[in-house]
């Protein structure tokens, strides 16, 4: 397991495919970007995430940054989520963990008493040069998008 990362180090690139194509950290150099990890389409707190990200997108934009949601779905099952709920932020497929494994995010969790590896859902707000600034680990859906846009707004 890699180490957690913290804010003021620099963020791993990425390249991950997506349902309108792909998307890498190195192609939104000069604007902020927000990655947020979670765990599964279509389930209730994911969905809800998603659809905050996505009705904030044009503040997010205003504020001069970019929203990628990331998962282990397929890009064929994210363009079927996005089109199901009116998502309009980016989701890339992350299907063999790499991605996820180095920002940290596949942890272990618990269930009813039994362990098992999953995606902490957790969000990274990273500047223009692409360093990270703030980090959010076991996010609680409510209020989430509110308290990433407002320190978005703030570098």
């Amino acid at each position: 397991m890699p180490k957690e990362l913290e804010a003021g180090e620099k963020a791993p690139d990425f390249d991950l495919p997506t349902d309108t194509g792909r998307v890498s950290l190195a192609g939104l150099k000069g604007r902020k970007v927000v990655l947020f990890f979670y765990p599964k389409d279509d389930t209730p707190g994911c969905t809800t995430e998603s659809i905050g990200f996505s009705q904030a997108k044009d503040a997010f934009e205003k504020a001069g940054a970019v929203v990628i949601g990331v998962s282990k779905d397929t890009a064929a099952k994210h363009g079927k989520f996005r089109a199901k709920h009116g998502l309009t932020v980016e989701l890339g497929s992350d299907a063999d963990s790499d991605v996820i494994e180095r920002y940290g995010a596949w942890q272990e969790k618990s269930l009813y008493g039994r362990k098992y590896m999953g995606i902490d859902r957790s969000t990274f707000l990273i500047d223009g040069d692409g360093v990270i600034r703030r980090v959010w680990r076991h996010v609680k859906v409510p209020g989430h998008v509110e308290a990433v846009l407002e320190a978005a707004g703030g570098i």
